[in-house]
Formats: structure tokens, C-alpha cells, sequence
């Protein structure tokens, strides 16, 4: 500790254009935070491993003996991905745990001085879970190959924890929302909504209009988890941390919503109803009917003011409209 402080830890976002990444990204530079996000080649499985490998020991160097954080918030998987996909991304994740513990060495700083994050789905893993509102000790019942690798995911990082040089966040995160979601992907009820909204076109909804859901706008979680990091990095732990200082956390509005209520606001917000068309889809039955989700784990990061819905629904909107400047086309 210099005279001035503790050395403020050196970070490395993995998937940094995602969107939780990139709003963890602005978090740490409001914060003024040092962080890296080198290109990994995803497409190529060998080659992102490699390239994971050597940006782990780049982190480490970069450090130069001071504490590092790693915040992995990679993943293109969604409900109805093949497991194959989900295989592949898991063995990614472990090739850059074991190559942090091979870069930081037997002989670094003491393991509480470092902090890795791993983004989880508390969608994915409470799905088929009874009695909700659902809190970070409710069990754990996937539907989909998608619930099931993120709760592997996260065994990966708790196994990894016990022995290693960092302590583990596992951040089960609600519906995700906001400036910068990838359209591509099927999933993002409020993006693809306001997508429709401008292309003017409908959108197809697969589940029931009672529906309940955690909408979180990306921004206030990007600040949310880098501040749980920090907690995390200076503790004192909570008394439910696992073995290795492991602590799991839901970050969420803990208010859910109907998507018929969803509709309702964006009504209100483009002054028309938006064009919906209600059908099946087989990945109707891998989705939750009830989402409600509470967190008992460290409150007093919840204790902040969360941009209010339609706020975001308009930052959103707005989003959309710049991208629509550019391309002719609010989604790719």
C-alpha cells in the first residue's frame, strides 16, 4: 500500500462489446480504472483460446504486481443455442481461469487483492424453479441447454476459486435492456419492441402476456457489478461466501413486471400500440412464467437510485434511432 492508497487493480473485460461489457467498460473509466479488452477471435475456438491465454498473462504483466479484476461478460449463447455452442464457451472460460492462475504465479499478492466476475443468467437457472420471488439461495432448476451451461459456468468458477489467486463473483443478472444490444440475437424483449416500433413492422412474442420479468437497464448494472467488484476486492466477505471467497449475487430492479404491462408503457412512450403477434415456439417451455427476483446478498449495493423504466425505454429508443441513421435500419 503506497502512501497515497491501495494500487487500484488493473481490469480486463471479456466481451467488452456485449452489453453488459461495454457499460462495464464506461463504469470503469467514470471510475478512471485502467482496463483491457484485446480482440479475441471467437469464431476460431482454438484461436480464442489461445488468444484468451495470452491476454490473461498480459493482464497479470499489466498489473505489474498490483491487483488485477477480470470481468467475464462473454457469451453469444441464448434459449435454443445447441449444447455444442455452450461447450465450446465453457471451455473457453476455463482455458483463461487456469492461464490467470498460471500468469499471477505461487508467489503474488494474497488471492483477496483480485476479483473475477462471471456474468450468469438468473433467467437461465431459476426457470424451472418453484415458490418465486427467487433469491441467490432458491434452487437452481434450468430448462434449457442455456440454464444448464450457465450453471456449469459457474461450478467452472467455484471449483477454479478454491486455491486460486482471485476471489469469484458470480452475478445471476435479470433481463438485460439498453443502448447496444445486439439485435441479431433473438432475445431482448424492450430492444426488439423499439426495433419493430421504428422498422415499423411487428414483433413476434412466443409467451404468455402474464409473463413476469426483471428488466434492468444495462447501464445502472454495468455500475452495479463494478461496484460489487470492489466490495468484493476489500471485503469482509458476507458470512454465505463459498469455499475459495466465492460470493453469488443477483443483480436486478427486484420490481418485475407483465410483459403485457411492457407493452402497455411502450404504447404510452410511441403514442401507438405496438404491432405484436402472439404465437408458439419451442422454446416456449424452456421459459419461466414467473421471474420475480430479490437479492439477500450484500442490500446496500441495491440501495441506489435505478433509471426508471420508461427513461431507459427512451435511451433505448434512441439508440435505435442513431443506428437507424446510420444503416437505414434499426436492426442489422
Amino acid at each position: 500500500m503506497s502512501a497515497t492508497g491501495p494500487r487500484p487493480p488493473v481490469s480486463w473485460v471479456v466481451g467488452a462489446n456485449g452489453l453488459l461489457g461495454q457499460h462495464v467498460r464506461a463504469a470503469l473509466t467514470r471510475r478512471g480504472l485502467t482496463y483491457l479488452s484485446p480482440p479475441i477471435p471467437w469464431g476460431s475456438p482454438d484461436d480464442a483460446e489461445a488468444a484468451l491465454a495470452a491476454a490473461a498473462a498480459a493482464l497479470v504483466r499489466a498489473a505489474d504486481g498490483g491487483p488485477w479484476q477480470v470481468f467475464w461478460c462473454a457469451g453469444a449463447g441464448v434459449t435454443g443455442t445447441s449444447f455444442d455452442r455452450f461447450v465450446t464457451e465453457n471451455r473457453m472460460l476455463r482455458t483463461a481461469l487456469e492461464a490467470l492462475a498460471e500468469a499471477n504465479g505461487p508467489e503474488a499478492p494474497g488471492h483477496g487483492d483480485n476479483a473475477v466476475f462471471l456474468a450468469s443468467s438468473a433467467g437461465g437457472l431459476y426457470a424451472g424453479s418453484p415458490s418465486a420471488p427467487f433469491d441467490e439461495f432458491s434452487e437452481v432448476v434450468p430448462l434449457s441447454d442455456y440454464g444448464r451451461a450457465k450453471q456449469q459456468a459457474e461450478r467452472i468458477v467455484t471449483d477454479w476459486a478454491v486455491g486460486a489467486p482471485a476471489r469469484v463473483l458470480v452475478g445471476r443478472i435479470a433481463n438485460l435492456y439498453g443502448p447496444g444490444q445486439d439485435l441479431a440475437k433473438p432475445q431482448g424483449l424492450v430492444s426488439q419492441l423499439c426495433a419493430a416500433y421504428l422498422d415499423r413492422r411487428p414483433t413476434q412474442i412466443w409467451v404468455s402476456l402474464d409473463t413476469l420479468r426483471d428488466y434492468l437497464f444495462a447501464p445502472d448494472a454495468g455500475e452495479m457489478v463494478v461496484d460489487a467488484m470492489d466490495l468484493l476486492r476489500r471485503g469482509p466477505l458476507p458470512e454465505t461466501a463459498g469455499a475459495g471467497g466465492v460470493v453469488t449475487k443477483i443483480f436486478a430492479t427486484q420490481r418485475a413486471v407483465t410483459i403485457g404491462a411492457v407493452l402497455a408503457e411502450l404504447r404510452r412512450i410511441f403514442r401507438r400500440r405496438p404491432a405484436t403477434v402472439l404465437g408458439a415456439s419451442p422454446t416456449s417451455s424452456l421459459q419461466g412464467r414467473d421471474l420475480r427476483l430479490v437479492s439477500r446478498v450484500w442490500p446496500e449495493l441495491d440501495r441506489r437510485t435505478l433509471t426508471p423504466f420508461p427513461a431507459g425505454v427512451q435511451a433505448t429508443l434512441t439508440d435505435l434511432q442513431l443506428r437507424m441513421q446510420a444503416t437505414g435500419r434499426a436492426r442489422p
